[in-house]
């Protein structure tokens, strides 16, 4: 197995090996830099809000890849390949073991109306390249306090950190755009869904340190899945600018499949250099 992070499946241990010895591309070295030091590091003297990732990170729990390209069809195609692989794997892999995606930083500086852009495009795209049908128990209505994206069966959450945060620094990733893949499963395995006291516990010291930590009060889109008044997408990205950020959720969910056969197709999938 290639051990180049660009388009493939990678451990902790292969991206630190690749960055120290040079032989990662500088705009993926700059993206793990930033990230282990965001998760690793303290702000305000306050230590990173989510602790699960911190500990992650701290373990080597989670697992990585990186993307040339925002809008490139090949490149949004092999994350849907190394998505769908991280789905068979991570379960058996750690117990923490989220999907980090860095994403090769534009040409010219976007607006943080551009950057919401491109993550609804991310998910519609790998949306509608699904090789499995939506999951029955998850509603298509993004307005649903029980919707949240899903690829490959699998309900996740897909946090993002981006270079527009001025103040929310648990937020900010000066190089460009980085998306977390959490499965819902995750969460239920270590019992810190809303629905459970463990949860609910994590939740208070999470925002209390978020709040430390960010210097300013939690994003009012925080919330909870499944609780009626909260809804996940927003949280996804959170704005700054609300005059920026989308209004509605920016997806069309349907049930059709298969949409495409393209992510079961090797040929269409081209594998870039690290």
């Amino acid at each position: 197995m290639t051990n180049c992070i660009v388009g493939n499946l990678q451990d902790q241990a292969t991206v630190e090996e690749r960055v120290e010895s040079g032989a990662a591309p500088d705009w993926v070295t700059a993206h793990w830099n930033t990230f282990r030091d965001g998760l690793l590091g303290e702000r305000n003297d306050a230590p990173f809000p989510c602790f699960f990732g911190a500990e992650s990170v701290a373990n080597g729990d989670p697992l990585y890849t990186a993307v040339s390209s925002m809008t490139e069809k090949n490149a949004l195609l092999n994350l849907g390949r190394t998505l769908l692989s991280y789905l068979e794997i991570y379960q058996d892999y750690s117990d923490r073991a989220s999907l980090v995606v860095f994403f090769r930083p534009p040409n010219q500086e976007l607006s943080e109306g551009e950057y919401h852009e491109a993550l609804w495009h991310i998910l519609q795209f790998l949306h509608v390249h699904d090789t499995k049908p939506w999951p029955k128990d998850i509603p298509t209505d993004p307005d649903d306090p029980h919707w949240e994206f899903s690829f490959g069966g699998e309900p996740m959450f897909p946090t993002c950190r981006a270079p527009f945060y001025d103040t929310r620094k648990s937020r900010y990733c000066p190089i460009g755009l980085e998306i977390t893949f959490q499965p819902r499963a995750l969460f239920e395995n270590l019992r810190v869904t809303a629905d459970t006291a463990m949860g609910e516990r994590a939740r208070e010291t999470i925002q209390d340190r978020l709040e430390d930590y960010d210097g300013v009060c939690p994003h009012a889109d925080l919330g909870d899945w499944g609780v009626e008044e909260d809804r996940e997408w927003p949280q996804y990205m959170f704005s700054s600018d609300d005059k920026q950020a989308p209004d509605e959720c920016p997806i069309n969910i349907t049930r059709e499949y298969p949409k495409s056969n393209r992510l079961l197709d090797d040929e269409n999938l081209l594998s870039p250099p690290a």
